[in-house]
Order: C-alpha cells, then sequence, then structure tokens
C-alpha cells in the first residue's frame, strides 16, 4: 500500500511541535497500525471476531458430532425409508452450516484485509496536520524509499499525535467489518427438522 498525501505550505514551524521542516517526509504505516493505540484496538477487535468465530465453529462441530452418534443408533431401529431421510435432512444441515461458517471465515479475511485502510483513512487529518506543521507537501510509505535522511522519519511523532488526537477507541459508526455475530445459540443455517 503506497502512502502518498500532498497539501500547501502550512503555518506553524516544525521547532514548535518538533517536526522536521522538509517538503517530503515519510512515515511507516505498518507501524503506525501495530504501535497506536487504535490500531491496536481494531487488531483487538478483529482477534475478538476470530476467537468468536473459532469458539462457534468448535461448539457446531461437538452439536454435529453428537446429531451424527444420535443418527447412527437410529440406523438399526428406524426403516431404511425413513433413515434415509433423516440423513439427508442431517447432509443438508452440515452443508448449510458449513457454508455459513466459510462466509463467515472470509467476512473477517476482508475486514482484516481492510482494516489497514480504515486506519489510514481515520488518521489521515492527523498525518495532514503534520504535514502542516513542516511545511511539508508530500507524505511517503517510508517502505518504499530506498534512501533518507532519517530526520524525515516522522512514525514516532505520528503515533504520539494519533494517540493523543483519536486515542484507542474506534469512532462512533465504524465497522471492523463484523458480519452477524458469532454468540450463543446464532445459527444461521436452517433446521434440518
Amino acid at each position: 500500500m503506497a502512502l502518498c498525501l500532498t497539501l500547501g505550505a502550512g503555518s506553524a514551524t516544525a521547532q514548535d511541535v518538533g517536526v522536521v521542516q522538509s517538503d517530503v517526509l515519510v512515515i511507516n504505516p505498518d507501524r503506525l497500525f501495530a504501535e497506536t493505540g487504535l490500531g491496536q484496538a481494531m487488531n483487538d477487535e478483529l482477534q475478538a471476531q476470530r476467537d468468536s468465530l473459532i469458539a462457534h465453529n468448535r461448539k457446531l462441530e461437538a452439536e454435529l458430532e453428537a446429531e451424527e452418534k444420535a443418527l447412527s443408533e437410529l440406523r438399526s431401529e428406524t426403516n431404511p425409508d425413513e433413515f434415509r431421510d433423516l440423513a439427508d435432512a442431517f447432509d443438508t444441515k452440515v452443508r448449510s452450516i458449513r457454508q455459513d461458517s466459510e462466509r463467515r471465515a472470509r467476512d473477517l479475511d476482508r475486514a482484516r484485509a481492510q482494516a489497514p485502510v480504515t486506519f489510514m483513512r481515520l488518521v489521515e487529518p492527523v498525518l495532514v496536520d503534520i504535514m502542516q506543521d513542516a511545511d511539508a507537501a508530500v507524505i511517503m510509505d517510508s517502505r518504499t524509499v530506498l534512501l533518507r535522511v532519517e530526520v524525515v522519519e516522522i512514525t514516532d511523532v505520528a503515533i504520539s499525535r494519533i494517540d493523543e488526537q483519536i486515542g484507542s477507541e474506534l469512532p462512533e459508526g465504524v465497522s471492523m467489518g463484523r458480519g452477524a455475530p458469532v454468540s450463543e445459540g446464532n445459527n444461521d443455517a436452517p433446521d434440518a427438522d
């Protein structure tokens, strides 16, 4: 992901705000995401969703194993046509649960992939302020810069300001891509009976 913000000249002097005066600044977006309170909150939310999905899937797996065992025990005492209907309904239920689980996993993967983009949108005003303070015209992604003077690296300043100005709470209305909540008894799969 290439980061490049452009802006006209700012009014504050760099000495007043601890940022070097430079037309070009560099920043490491990975460090911003990993080391700010906001980025950590976003990662924590995604991890909580992942843990919830894993627990939900394990619970469903145990329920399906118990149901399959009960169905197997019915085989000897149920006429073949009835048993075939029960087995078909169980297979349909398993396929539906599997599809739902795969959809939830894909949704979570998409949310994880989208999180850095969402994060950069949220912190952009802070980065624009830093640009103005430095009288900079551009901020470049440090991962794509071959050589640079360390003084134009503003990642530490940006982390500090993001934590100060935004904090570690997701702003109202910002979604981490959560689909249907995974909770006790929440199974979107249709019943097989």
